[in-house]
């Protein structure tokens, strides 16, 4: 009897219908035909109403999850839940109370761990998140990075710990910082990172490094809900970011901070300088975008990419080439494997001597190993490398290669080590395309199991060729399918837009990659020693080059859909939808569409709701009027990356109003920067303070738009009726208080609010609450509620905003009237 007959066999012997079954050979009595036979099982009772019919096939699909062992599978998931948790509320329970709560129910769970019950059940859910929640207060601890409080300009001193050059030939340092001076500063970041925009001979890693610079803090959200910059850098260990006022000068390295360097750094910073040395080498071979680009696929260095070329990858959904990801890590371990083992079988007395299947997997885990070590430790590279270490040492104990279970070891691993990956889009698309593709295979070949299938014993040579052709097809289609549907939710949380012709783009340019860049990247690589890797790092650049027109052809199409910022719940009811759907087996997979339909329904919700009317940075010099026809800001420009945020976010008009310049002479104009020069603001009289008084009346009397004197102030009424003023000049403050009825500034003053009761805005209270979004009520009462981007700033990656250096104290109590106003929620 074959497999398929055995299974029907059995299937239908537990309802004790009659079965027919193919006997293949074995006689039958002759009473049967030659080929069936009838056999028989007792009546088994089936239960009666819809209730219990449920209930019995609910208990069927458990038993079965848990014969296969689909609950490990959900530790990862349980963990990671657990450690989001601890980083997304504002007042996580102390370290006691968890500390104590882990020790009481994380053994009693491991006690209890095979006992079939709801109690044991509810006691590993707990253990598990408890775990998760203890992992990521253990690494906000061990990390515990020194973040600059304030803006300050001061003459740095350091060493090199990476550097990476941009698209115009600027050079980002990561810096160990030993020194300030002029002044000196008493909370001193362990890290910064500082850019020089000056196209000088570069500084070496590891080389000492001075100069006069401008230092900030990371920044925190654009808005609500927007991603915070500063928790990222607080586990990057970077403590403050800024540029050089001038080229940078190299020191030399003193011999005792290099005697008291340990082994571990050392081959750190030799790993880091030969990753520089190999971008160098590649971007200098090809040039251009195409160099640029073959370098990011392999040292994962992206800022050389040009913003053009990066914004037609994204819109093209071909982004995710840039990163070393599972496509990189597969293709080039998979193209390694294969090649040895080809090149195994022209020694067929060495091949059938011994194993060479499993010397050239071992061979393929050292070159994926050293692959991720010139890769800079991306979360994506750090999941691709993990997830082909253990499939290519599955393939050494003669075990599956491709399983969820290696899905989620990999997970297992990088939430242990790292907690907070789990909260950046990085950790969430890699896993969710790699949890896709694998489930849509393990589903495919089960139900391939589960079917009679024709075979011909010598097929012509048509039909070869066709099966392999649309295999291979249809392998590109469907992986390309399955990886930008299951990203897309990720896709619109995060960067709140969709490309609606990734699948045209990905077809394209995935046999590029698979056929002419990456076997000619590995050849290049292996040849690079020597001086031999040209050739191939040219006909890299070609199919970098190919994929580039690509991604230019399909983003001319369009395609890159605005989506808005999502519900706070978005995420969260998709994502658990996503995890039923794909770790599941059995028909309770399916308990995942309607919260995946759940998630989707909460788009058109959110994105009906009331708009806000007024937006404001955390800098203060940022200031935005929407309306449903057009957005009027304080800069000339609708661009920049805090501004791209704001329209993907909100979303915003295209349509721009630019402020009117008064007074303005053009001589010595600068165009508007992310980071404004700080320049200390001019005293003035009080006849030039009242002439500004009567301009910013004139200025009120135009609606929806700002007037605007450089380096001084900005006003503006919105058509509610509503008069805002944002000054950049300390001496301003009070006229502007007279006259409008928000006034933001961003500067420090004395005061905390109007003694005409306008409603204050300083730069003392937006590091406290980040930046704001206000829904205008009218003249008079003109914030109807608001919003706030900083819920508490008592975390550690937010805890510098508190801190006043002036008095060596922190405090993070925001002013009554403005904790009057953000406590109404929109």
């Amino acid at each position: 009897m074959n497999d398929y007959g055995e299974r029907q066999q059995f299937r239908l012997l537990e309802t004790g219908t009659p079965v027919k079954v193919e006997l293949d050979g074995i006689n039958a009595p002759a009473a049967l035909t030659h080929t069936d036979v009838v056999l028989f099982a007792p009546p088994r009772p089936t239960p009666q109403g819809f209730a219990q019919r449920l209930q019995s096939t609910l208990s069927l699909c458990v038993t079965e999850e848990l014969q296969y062992r689909q609950d490990f599978l959900f530790i990862p998931v349980l963990v990671g839940a657990g450690a989001a948790l601890w980083f997304s509320v504002a007042s996580p329970p102390s370290d006691v109370v968890l500390l104590v709560s882990g020790l009481c129910v994380i053994p009693i769970a491991i006690i209890t761990r095979h006992r079939q019950n709801a109690l044991s059940f509810v006691l590993a859910i707990l253990a598990l998140l408890l775990l998760g929640m203890l992992l990521a207060n253990w690494e906000t601890r061990r990390v515990g990075t020194t973040v600059l409080d304030s803006a300050v300009t001061t003459t740095i001193t350091g060493k090199v710990e990476r550097r990476e050059v941009d698209a115009k030939g600027y050079w980002r340092y990561t810096i160990a910082l030993t020194s300030t001076s002029g002044p000196s500063l008493t909370r001193l970041p362990n890290r910064i990172s500082l850019l020089s925009r000056s196209r000088e001979q570069p500084i070496a890693v590891g080389s000492g490094i001075t100069g006069k610079a401008r230092l900030s803090p990371p920044s925190g959200p654009a808005l609500p809900g927007l991603n915070d910059f500063a928790f990222s850098a607080y586990f990057d260990g970077i403590g403050a970011t800024g540029f050089f006022y001038s080229v940078p000068k190299a020191l030399p390295t003193q011999a005792a901070t290099m005697d008291n360097v340990g082994w571990l750094e050392t081959a750190g910073s030799w790993l880091y300088a030969l990753r520089s040395a190999i971008a160098e080498r590649i971007r200098s071979v090809i040039g251009g975008d195409a160099g640029a680009f073959a370098a990011s696929i392999i040292t994962d260095e992206r800022r050389a990419i040009s913003s053009e070329t990066m914004e037609a990858l994204r819109v093209s959904g071909l982004a995710h080439i840039v990163a070393i990801s599972g496509l990189n890590m597969a293709l080039a371990s998979g193209i390694f494997f294969v090649g040895m083992r080809m090149v195994f079988s022209l020694f067929p007395g060495f091949s059938q001597r011994y194993p060479v299947k499993k010397i050239s997997a071992f061979a393929a885990l050292l070159m994926t190993f050293a692959y991720y070590l010139i890769s800079g430790f991306a979360v994506s590279a750090e999941r691709a490398w993990l997830m082909m270490s253990i499939m290519l040492a599955a393939v050494l104990v003669n075990r599956p290669s491709i399983s969820l279970r290696n899905v989620a070891l990999a997970a297992i691993v990088i939430i242990a080590v790292s907690p907070h990956e789990i909260m950046g889009p990085s950790f969430q698309m890699s896993f969710a395309a790699t949890l896709a593709l694998v489930a849509a295979y393990s589903f495919w070949s089960r139900w391939r199991g589960n079917r009679e299938r024709l075979f011909i014993a010598r097929p012509p040579f048509w039909m070869v060729a066709s099966s392999k052709a649309s295999a291979v097809i249809g392998g590109v289609v469907i992986t390309s399918l399955i990886g930008g549907v299951s990203t897309a939710i990720y896709s619109i949380e995060h960067f709140h837009r969709i490309t609606t012709y990734g699948l045209a783009a990905n077809l394209a340019a995935m046999p590029v990659m698979s056929i002419i860049v990456m076997p000619s990247a590995l050849i290049a690589m292996l040849l690079m020693p020597f001086g031999l890797d040209a050739p191939f790092l040219k006909l890299m650049g070609y199919g970098m080059a190919m994929v580039i027109d690509i991604a230019n052809t399909v983003s001319s199409w369009g395609g890159d859909a605005t989506i808005g910022r999502q519900h706070p719940w978005f995420l969260v009811v998709s994502t658990v939808g996503f995890l039923l759907l794909t770790l599941l087996r059995t028909h309770l997979a399916l308990l995942g569409l309607p919260l995946i339909l759940a998630g989707l329904v909460l788009v058109p919700l959110e994105q009906n709701k009331a708009k806000p009317d007024l937006l404001i940075y955390e800098d203060g010099v940022l200031v935005a009027f929407r309306t449903d026809q057009f957005v009027a800001t304080t800069k000339r420009q609708a661009k920049g990356f805090v501004f791209d945020q704001w329209a993907r976010a909100v979303p915003l008009p295209d349509n721009h109003v630019a402020p009117v310049m008064v007074d303005d002479n053009k001589a010595g104009e600068r165009e508007d920067t992310a980071e404004p020069t700080p320049r200390r603001p001019a005293g003035l009289t009080d006849q030039q303070k009242q002439e500004v008084r009567d301009k910013m009346l004139l200025a009120f009397e135009r609606t929806n738009g700002f007037s605007c004197q450089k380096n001084a102030w900005c006003a503006g009424r919105h058509e509610s009726g509503v008069k805002v003023a944002v000054i950049s000049n300390t001496a301003l403050t009070g006229k502007a208080c007279d006259v409008a009825d928000i006034v933001v500034t961003s500067r420090f003053v004395p005061f905390s609010n109007c003694r005409s009761g306008a409603l204050l805005i300083s730069a003392t209270t937006l590091r406290k609450t980040g930046s704001l979004e206000l829904w205008l009520n009218e003249a008079g009462a003109p914030v109807a509620t608001a919003r706030a981007a900083m819920q508490d700033v008592a975390r550690p990656w937010s805890i510098h905003r508190a801190y006043d250096w002036r008095s060596k104290t922190s405090d993070g109590e925001v002013p009554p009237h403005i904790e009057t106003m953000l406590a109404d929620r929109p």
